[in-house]
């Protein structure tokens, strides 16, 4: 009995695993027999284009209200990878966002020199030197947030069946991201509140 569910030829694609392929803004590939899951090249261009057009469209704006809005895209491209392969793309992506917020306060100031741009925009908070801020916020950085991976599932389980075992499950990773969010610096730092 069909169910009205086609395929698109030009969206599918039959590949090998060892080839990786791009779903939902992963990449999923085997490297040396390993699967390995990782933000997808797409995905990091657009986070990336999206952040370079908040700087660009709000080169007058505060730095107060500049951070709120930079906080919304990276707070939530982040969360949504935190379970992948993803700490050396939160910190290339982080130097990249260093890099046009460093072009954003020269452009903002032409006059003035690095060292006086320096005090202005970025401020030492809790032992990092370079956090661009205000009194009220701070930027998040990609790379402060914890990788939580979940556990491998049990294949003999069926979602319909055995709804303890994943309300279990389900409990078990809520607990392991609290803790590891209580544990990393992007607690200590004040991201977020638990």
């Amino acid at each position: 009995m069909p169910r009205g569910l086609k395929l698109s030829e030009e969206k599918t694609l039959i590949t090998h695993i060892d080839d990786g392929f791009e779903f939902l803004g992963w990449n999923f590939r085997k490297y040396k027999g390993k699967l390995i899951i990782k933000p997808s090249r797409k995905s990091v261009e657009k986070v990336t284009k999206a952040i370079s057009r908040i700087i660009k469209d709000n080169h007058t704006t505060p730095q107060e209200m500049l951070i709120r809005k930079l906080n919304e895209v990276t707070k939530g491209w982040a969360d949504y990878h935190h379970s992948a392969c993803a700490k050396s793309t939160y910190g290339k992506l982080d130097h990249r966002i260093w890099e046009m917020l460093w072009k954003w306060a020269k452009r903002r100031h032409p006059n003035k020199g690095k060292h006086w741009i320096k005090e202005r925009y970025w401020k030492t908070h809790k032992g990092r030197k370079w956090s661009f801020m205000t009194e009220k916020n701070i930027l998040f950085l990609m790379s402060d947030m914890p990788i939580v991976r979940k556990g491998q599932m049990a294949l003999s389980k069926n979602p319909f069946l055995d709804k303890e075992y994943y309300e279990e499950r389900s409990r078990r990773h809520r607990f392991n991201r609290k803790k590891a969010i209580s544990s990393n610096r992007a607690a200590q730092i004040g991201y977020y509140a638990l």
